[in-house]
């Protein structure tokens, strides 16, 4: 790699907070700068600047994203009342990946790491299973009350004529108790089936989708319709020709089968589903900071960036000048699933091959026994060694250069 690799489209890099924004300077100074020539459009998503700019650097990043169609995210803080103080805040700023995933109208896909000598607590599960998580609506936007003895509670839906329906929901004769309402859109459950539809294409993946529609006959069940529909409709032929499928079952019956499975398929949850079943997943498979996350919109946008958050307790250690061992992996794939997606859509096959050598070369590293604290305690290895950050980039480095 004489001669550095050229870029021909930025793209959008999102800087972050703690210890992950200095192991994002890490990962371009030892990894990516030396070998490309890296264009990006800068956002500072830190949480100071985010401050300084009323949330609206959070909403310019979304819409270069949409303008450059591939991003990179830095792991952020979402501020709670404890940080108020800490930061010096204005208020308490919304969640970046929100605010990011409504302009995109995206679904994230969490997929799993897998490297030798540490085995998922489910050994059957030989490869990945991504999960993809409808983030709209359902029980998070909900509304919900106390009702007491003797209430009755209905459904009311008045259409634009004015015209009511009701339906009852509980007559409270003898008891207190609650209520909640849910509601869902034909439009986010669409945007998340071609989602689901496409990132199956795009990684020659089988797509499992699960609800329990014999119980929820009209909510559940409208979620499997339009998948369906949609399916029959514009990706049934794109599938068979691809070798791939789409399975729909119960939610029950899937946990059965998951667990049952070898892996390798894509697993498409609605909104609580998908909040459980992802933390099942990352648990089971070993660790967090071993999942890669991508946001994709239905139409073809795409963000990487680690499933997990800012390693906020390595951060304070590293201000008092201690060495930590953080653990790079997720967000190293971040940059590489960017650039290589940045080189398939402007059809540069050289930067998509050095997003290849640079993923097998951070795996060889740990499959060599080179690994930080967290792996260390995972990996079932004979000879393993624990690094400090820097020194397992470096590491990698040393198995990239000789590729």
């Amino acid at each position: 790699m004489s001669e550095k690799i050229q870029m021909k489209t930025p793209l959008v890099e999102m800087d972050g907070d703690e210890m992950t924004r200095i192991i994002w300077q890490m990962i371009k100074d030892i990894l990516i700068l030396p070998y490309v020539d890296l264009k990006t459009e800068y956002y500072d998503l830190g949480l100071v600047h985010r401050n300084e700019t009323d949330d609206q650097v959070t909403i310019d990043s979304a819409e270069a994203t949409k303008k450059y169609g591939v991003a990179v995210k830095c792991a952020t803080i979402t501020p709670n009342a404890a940080r108020m103080p800490e930061y010096n805040l204005k208020e308490m700023w919304k969640s970046p990946n929100g605010t990011i995933r409504a302009i995109l109208d995206g679904t994230v896909f969490r997929t799993p790491i897998i490297v030798k000598g540490i085995t998922p607590y489910i050994p059957t599960w030989t490869k990945p299973i991504t999960i993809a998580r409808h983030a709209y609506g359902d029980v998070y936007k909900n509304t919900e009350m106390q009702v007491p003895k003797g209430s009755k509670c209905e459904i009311v839906c008045t259409d634009e004529n004015g015209n009511e329906t009701r339906n009852l929901i509980h007559n409270f004769e003898g008891t207190s108790g609650i209520i909640q309402g849910l509601h869902n859109t034909d439009k986010s459950i669409s945007s998340f089936a071609r989602s689901c539809f496409n990132f199956a294409l795009d990684t020659k993946q089988d797509l499992w989708f699960a609800t329990k529609d014999t119980i929820s006959k009209k909510y559940d069940h409208r979620f499997k319709d339009i998948f369906n529909d949609i399916y029959e409709a514009e990706y049934k032929d794109k599938f068979e020709s691809n070798g791939i499928e789409y399975f729909y079952t119960l939610i029950d019956d899937a946990v059965a089968r998951v667990i049952r499975s070898n892996g390798g398929y894509i697993w498409a949850c609605k909104n609580y589903d998908g909040d459980v079943m992802s933390d099942m997943v990352a648990t089971a498979y070993g660790s967090l900071a071993m999942m890669t996350s991508v946001l994709v919109s239905p139409e073809g946008i795409y963000e990487y960036e680690a499933a997990h958050g800012t390693v906020q307790r390595h951060y304070y250690k590293h201000l008092k000048g201690e060495e930590t061992s953080t653990n790079s992996v997720a967000t190293l794939f971040a940059w590489t699933g960017a650039l290589r997606k940045r080189g398939e859509l402007d059809n540069t096959p050289d930067l998509v091959e050095f997003a290849d050598k640079l993923e097998k070369a951070t795996i060889k590293t740990i499959e060599d026994g080179v690994m930080t604290g967290d792996l260390y305690l995972l990996s079932s290895l004979e000879n393993k060694k624990k690094v400090n950050t820097e020194d397992f980039l470096k590491a990698v480095n040393e198995r990239l250069a000789a590729m």
